[in-house]
């Protein structure tokens, strides 16, 4: 009997009718759109630790034209320490490591957050069909 009465509600929304938000379906829709705004927060997240990642090969690679005997200054915190040519490679290669183990997990999360809003997407579309605008 239920299963008939969503189909009759189906074929009342195809006509043009709206269909009822049931709690469970704004629970969904306010789901989508936490995840949404993750997904900005990640995006932003990601863009910047590329950036970082960039300056640094960056940096890197003008160190490549420096003397080995000279000194090169090198920000740890707020101070910069004078330190051979070296020592401050392999201190770059330690941070471009870490960026990228750090761009890695926020790909990982932006990959499972993503799934997720497209499961809530799908369900959302088969109920509401074109009522409902999910894009953005």
């Amino acid at each position: 009997m239920a299963a008939m009465m969503q189909r009759r509600m189906l074929s009342k929304d195809e006509e043009g009718e709206e269909t009822e938000v049931r709690r469970e379906d704004q629970d969904k829709i306010n789901r989508f759109s936490t995840l949404h705004q993750k997904v900005k927060l990640l995006d932003a997240e990601l863009k910047t630790k590329q950036k970082d990642r960039e300056d640094l090969e960056e940096v890197s690679g003008e160190l490549e034209l420096a003397d080995e005997d000279e000194k090169v200054s090198y920000k740890i915190g707020d101070s910069f320490f004078s330190l051979p040519l070296e020592e401050v490679q392999e201190l770059l290669a330690g941070s471009v490591e870490k960026i990228d183990a750090e761009v890695n997990t926020i790909e990982e999360k932006l990959s499972t957050v993503q799934e997720e809003m497209q499961a809530l997407k799908a369900a959302l579309y088969g109920r509401f069909g074109k009522s409902i605008n999910l894009e953005a």
